[in-house]
């Protein structure tokens, strides 16, 4: 009886796996940055990831490989943030990552951007930042990004009423985390709503119609300052799925 009760429980457990999977969509990239790299003077990620090194560190090393993760770490000479790109073509889906942040004044972004969409500065669409202390939910392409209001913003010619409409396009939801520890962490986007998921638990979820742009093409891992990311997951989940 007790081995029947074993085996029935495990069917449970298997059927409630596969019908998570199922929930997820369609895996589209995985990446465990198993592997080492021929070199340590420049970035050599592979499996399609790139950086912005070359154009905003004058060439030096921002990402390294070790210890089985990804080490994104800003060079004293850069004069962006660092960015690390890979295409990931979807309307709808979820990034899965694990993350470290190091300090407390670090931060990763996840920027999710279409660069053939041209009414938005250098096609960002949207982002979750997370920091040691909350997590922000940003509309970058009905909110910053807009080509018209990034260029008041440039010259600080934002009219009151665009003040108030920047304000409603993002949320902070405090969360605090602890440095030097790995966390589980999920990013959903369904429709014009995106959520953020860390071990588990919902952090928090905002709607705004920038996040319902029809296609994300590629996740930008941005980084301030330092950040260490690893088994990295995209998910592209059916049209009529919603």
């Amino acid at each position: 009886m007790k081995k029947q009760l074993i085996a029935a429980w495990a069917l449970v457990l298997l059927f409630s796996s596969a019908v998570l999977a199922d929930d997820r969509g369609t895996l589209i990239f995985e990446d465990d940055f198993e592997r080492n790299e021929s070199q340590e003077s420049k970035d050599e990620i592979g499996k399609g990831w790139g950086t912005n090194s070359r154009t905003r560190a004058a060439g030096n090393k921002q990402v390294d490989l070790k210890n089985g993760a990804m080490y994104i770490y800003i060079h004293k000479v850069a004069d962006h943030g660092v960015s690390v790109t890979h295409p990931a073509e979807f309307r709808d889906g979820s990034v899965e990552l694990r993350f470290m942040l190091e300090n407390e004044k670090d931060s990763l972004g996840l920027n999710f951007a279409d660069l053939k969409y041209k009414k938005v500065h250098a096609g960002h669409l949207f982002a979750t930042k997370i920091s040691a202390r909350n997590v922000e939910l940003i509309d970058l392409k009905t909110g910053n990004m807009d080509l018209k209001t990034h260029e008041l913003r440039k010259t600080k010619k934002l009219s009151p009423e665009l003040q108030k409409l920047l304000k409603s396009k993002k949320k902070r939801f405090p969360h605090k985390l602890e440095t030097g520890k790995w966390y589980d962490l999920i990013v959903k986007i369904n429709g014009d709503t995106l959520t953020v998921l860390i071990d588990g638990k919902k952090v928090g979820s905002f709607s705004s119609e920038g996040i319902a742009h029809p296609t994300k093409r590629t996740l930008r891992l941005a980084v301030a300052r330092n950040a260490v990311v690893d088994d990295v997951k995209i998910y592209s989940l059916p049209a009529h799925t919603k």
